[in-house]
């Protein structure tokens, strides 16, 4: 049964989500189309550097993503006290980088005017200040805006109109260290599962290429899609966006893609293993890449369900049962519905929702507690 996006998303039990969108046409997002032998491989850098970028102006850090052939994966924290601290000011500024905004707030930017603007005015701009400050840490906007602006340039460049996405993005609530170490690890490994790389260097579009390269001196280098026009921009009707169908949610006009290309790229979320900074993934660098490298070759069709080398200690550290985590990283996303954690923590999930059962718990089980020798 589908619920709604408020049942899914509670950032009092977890800022960390893991999220998946599916692009609706034959022709590929990103990938080569057998049919018509065309290559849409360029709109993965797109949709990378997008992520990236709205990083930057939304109050989401990025964990972990990866850019396939007809989906997307990203695992992102939301930052609410860090979207509370914003002044009014830089809440509008943060919010007219994505959107034209109304035109009292564009008044409101300009010194000069907003010097002899009256008290009812400055007061309308602070309701808007305060509504801007939500979205800025609201999961829902940020893959709106994410959404929309590939979809406007796919659809330009394919001279259509029409749904590009299959439809609202999957959500799934991480609940603990646990559930968060795993969607990581699921993430970046999608290049390798699906054929796309034989190596995690070789993942491009990935978080895990991205951090190694980083690792070797080599920054990240954004790809920008060509400028739409504004016609062009409002032609992607799918639902939340401008052209939707009659009563679907509208977004408010979105800067052309010039504007938006301007925008700074957003660093991934640091490593810490002392898990003593909240807007960092609270485990160690070295051991993370450790265990995505033994995974990433146990699942490999001749080790699949293997030990490829000594279980990683981070997985000992989580009380993780290692040979069901390399065996779960092929189905993670079938094997959980809307929340991933371990039992307890799914209990908990389940209760609050007041569900008797929830999808999952034999997974969990396997993966999240660690068997008796």
């Amino acid at each position: 049964m589908t619920r709604p996006r408020s049942s899914l998303i509670s950032l009092a039990e977890t800022p960390w989500y893991h999220v998946v969108n599916r692009c609706v046409r034959r022709a590929f997002l990103c990938g080569r189309d057998a049919v018509s032998g065309q290559s849409f491989e360029h709109r993965r850098g797109w949709i990378e550097t997008r992520i990236r970028e709205l990083a930057s102006v939304f109050t989401i850090d990025v964990a972990a993503y990866a850019v396939m052939s007809n989906h997307y994966h990203v695992v992102l924290r939301v930052d609410a006290e860090r979207a509370a601290v914003l002044t009014d000011d830089e809440v509008l500024a943060r919010w007219t980088r994505l959107f034209t905004g109304p035109m009292l707030v564009q008044r409101y930017l300009q010194p000069a005017v907003r010097a002899a603007m009256g008290d009812a005015e400055h007061a309308k701009v602070q309701e808007m200040a305060h509504t801007y400050r939500q979205r800025l840490c609201d999961l829902s906007w940020f893959m709106r805006v994410l959404n929309e602006s590939i979809a406007r340039q796919a659809n330009a460049e394919d001279g259509v109109k029409g749904h590009f996405w299959e439809g609202r993005f999957k959500s799934q609530a991480l609940l603990d260290e646990q559930a968060l170490l795993a969607a990581m690890a699921y993430v970046d490994l999608n290049p390798i599962r699906a054929g796309m790389a034989q190596t995690l260097e070789d993942s491009a579009h990935s978080s895990i290429a991205a951090r190694l390269a980083e690792l070797r001196g080599r920054s990240f280098v954004p790809v920008t899609a060509p400028h739409a026009t504004q016609n062009a921009a409002v032609a992607g009707g799918e639902p939340g966006v401008q052209g939707a169908q009659p009563g679907a949610l509208r977004l408010p006009s979105l800067q052309p893609e010039q504007e938006l290309a301007a925008l700074p790229e957003a660093p991934l979320m640091p490593f810490d293993p002392t898990g003593r900074f909240a807007q960092a993934v609270p485990f160690g660098l070295q051991e993370y890449l450790e265990l995505v490298d033994v995974t990433g070759r146990a699942v490999h069709p001749h080790k699949r369900g293997s030990i490829a080398a000594p279980t990683p200690a981070v997985l000992q550290r989580l009380g993780m049962d290692a040979e069901a985590f390399i065996n779960a990283a092929d189905t993670f996303f079938r094997s959980f519905a809307s929340a991933v954690g371990t039992p307890a923590q799914l209990l908990q999930w389940a209760a609050h929702r007041q569900q008797r059962a929830m999808r999952g718990m034999a997974a969990a089980r396997q993966v999240f507690e660690r068997r008796a020798a």
